[in-house]
């Protein structure tokens, strides 16, 4: 991957994340304290039929053991437990943990002029992995991106476009 300086101040900027908690977050909190032995996450955010999990990175794996235990539990919503990183690249990263990423771009959109993030998969099924059923998971994505993630420069792109590497 070959970045321009632009680019740079883009993917490296420093994040930090708007925490909002009602009754059902609460809730979920003390619930994945309680199933992952004493591991509280960073914060929660509940969007459609997505739960996710923000955790430090270093309670990562110890509290990913216990995802498939709370996945049975929980069957009415999709439980994702996501490592909380500071820097933008890290975090496009953390949201797509399992999949192969060729290329993360900066691009302007053709019809709108908006700037956005292209994430560039190399199979066409790790594509339709990422976006999800009906475009779900890419949404609830974008909508953290928008509501739930503050960046140190106002100026970014705040909207992530997942392509196929052709």
């Amino acid at each position: 991957m070959f970045y321009t300086i632009a680019d740079d101040l883009i993917f490296y900027q420093i994040l930090s994340f708007v925490k909002k908690y009602q009754n059902f977050e609460l809730k979920l909190r003390d619930y994945f304290y309680s199933r992952t032995d004493g591991i509280y996450p960073e914060f929660i955010v509940v969007i459609n039929q997505f739960i996710f999990f923000f955790v430090k990175k270093k309670n990562y794996f110890n509290s990913k053991m216990h995802l498939n235990a709370m996945r049975r539990e929980i069957t009415q919503r999709k439980i994702l437990i996501i490592r909380v990183e500071r820097i933008l690249l890290n975090l496009l990263f953390s949201f797509f943990p399992d999949l192969n990423i060729d290329t993360i771009k900066i691009e302007s959109n053709n019809k709108s002029g908006i700037r956005e993030i292209s994430i560039y998969f190399l199979f066409r099924n790790e594509r339709g992995i990422a976006i999800g059923r009906n475009g779900d998971y890419i949404k609830a994505v974008n909508e953290i991106f928008k509501k739930y993630v503050v960046f140190e420069n106002r100026n970014s792109p705040l909207q992530v476009k997942c392509r196929y590497k052709e």
